[in-house]
């Protein structure tokens, strides 16, 4: 292999070394498959205590809603670990002797690294509610929640889901798929209103309740009350309510999966701490994942990220290092999608949930309020800042384009149709938009129109 320059104090020279990386998610396992594509000689071990193999931990849900299977959700084959000689163990380490570089394990013989790849994910927030013990309350985040989530529901009369987000609407629409009337809890005074502005939290929650689930604004959990025999009967709120239940889920958001290193010399904080190069303080010991934070952080970022983009860049990322001469992580604009039920979400750079001068904004929402647009941009260069997209699909090269290159906001609009994603037949909105921000800015914008190319129809004379 040929000489790099030092990551940390790690120097990648050796060529009979063995990679260890702890966590088969995303970014370990995009680690391992990259890292093999460019090293051959060294040996690879991906260990996990969870599943044996990779699976895609999005579309859990989708088990628990009859529309797939476990081994629908796993992106290879089983056969395509021993092909690519990439070793599988599955159990959970216990420990880590850093000095000498052993792992220890519940079930099996301790294993010797060379280099040791930390890639352990997040675990679901408690905060030391009354009753959070008892037999029917849990998170979702891992494929053991799952297991737990079929055991716990069945037979339920009534769920309670505590916190607004991501995974309590995934929790949400799960429980209704199987007929499960649920009340959803949610501190805020608008649905993930912290993160979303107040047009687009709006949007969102009348849509929850559209589902007929019962979307409770403004309301925080008090204690969780067991029926005697140490499961759970009913949730009692702040003011007092009482809320019967058998199932209560608690999707107060993630936090780093740090309990395997606290108390050892790896220096942590809500996360592992690592440079631009996922290096931590200890020589040979690499992070990335959900479990990572930057000590100082790429522009525009957080200090810790945990979406399935960024720990798939940090896979590719490390990878590269540890076979070549590093290079910084650099992941340029934010993005991150998902879905509120059955409307899909984008967002690309910053959009928060407030914001003051000189950010300006434009909203656009259609009358169905199941589609809306917001464009957030400099006052005075009139740069694009950020964008929030709801119920259209719009393609990323676009907006990761105009973040990169400081392009005005006008000349974004113009050229929105370039962008369209969404499948033949789906309306288009792009005229509407337009005729909003030049009603709303005093401008004459319209849609930069290309020749357009012949359709394949008109090759064969239809």
């Amino acid at each position: 292999m040929k000489e790099a320059k030092p990551i940390g104090e790690f120097c990648i020279r050796s060529k009979a070394r063995h990679v260890v990386i702890i966590g088969n998610g995303i970014s370990g396992v995009t680690c391992a498959r990259h890292l093999r594509k460019r090293d051959s000689s060294s040996r690879i071990t991906i260990v996990s205590g969870e599943t044996q193999h990779f699976f895609s931990r999005t579309a859990l849900m989708y088990i628990y809603m009859g529309h797939m299977k476990y081994e629908h959700t796993k992106p290879y084959e089983d056969w395509f670990w021993e092909k690519n000689r990439l070793d599988l163990v599955q159990d959970w380490v216990t420990s880590i002797d850093f000095e000498q570089k052993r792992l220890a394990f519940n079930n099996r013989e301790p294993l010797k690294y060379d280099i040791l790849v930390l890639a352990l994910g997040s675990k679901s927030n408690l905060f030391d509610w009354p009753g959070q013990d008892l037999q029917g309350v849990q998170g979702l985040y891992s494929y053991q929640d799952l297991q737990s989530m079929e055991v716990n529901t069945r037979g339920c009369q009534r769920a309670v889901v505590v916190g607004g987000g991501l995974i309590g609407i995934e929790m949400a629409e799960m429980l209704r798929s199987r007929d499960i009337p649920v009340t959803f809890l949610v501190r805020e005074q608008a649905f993930w209103d912290n993160v979303l502005p107040l047009e687009e939290a709006q949007l969102v929650g009348r849509h929850i309740r559209e589902h007929h689930i019962d979307l409770r604004l403004g309301a925080e959990l008090e204690r969780i009350l067991d029926d005697g025999t140490g499961n759970v009967k009913a949730v009692v709120t702040k003011d007092g309510e009482e809320i019967p239940c058998q199932f209560v889920g608690l999707t107060v958001g993630v936090s780093p999966n740090i309990d395997l290193v606290r108390n050892t010399r790896l220096e942590i904080s809500k996360g592992i701490l690592v440079d631009e190069h996922f290096a931590t303080n200890i020589p040979n010991v690499f992070a990335i994942g959900d479990c990572v934070e930057y000590r100082t952080p790429p522009p525009m970022r957080r200090p810790v990220e945990q979406v399935w983009y960024t720990g798939r860049m940090h896979g590719e990322t490390l990878a590269h290092n540890l076979a070549h001469e590093p290079v910084p992580y650099k992941p340029g604009p934010w993005f991150n999608s998902a879905k509120f039920l059955d409307i899909e979400y984008q967002t690309y750079g910053l959009v928060p949930s407030k914001w003051e001068e000189p950010v300006g904004s434009f909203y656009w929402e259609h009358p169905a309020g199941k589609k809306c647009l917001r464009l957030l941009f400099d006052n005075s260069t009139r740069q694009l800042l950020g964008v929030n997209i709801f119920g259209m699909r719009l393609r990323h090269e676009l907006f990761d384009e105009a973040l990169r290159s400081n392009t005005a906001v006008e000349e974004v609009l113009e050229q929105l149709h370039k962008a369209n994603f969404d499948p033949e037949f789906y309306d288009r909105h792009y005229a509407e938009i337009l005729q909003k921000f030049n009603q709303q800015f005093g401008t004459n914008l319209q849609l930069r129109r290309e020749k357009k190319q012949k359709s394949l129809w008109a090759y064969f004379g239809f």
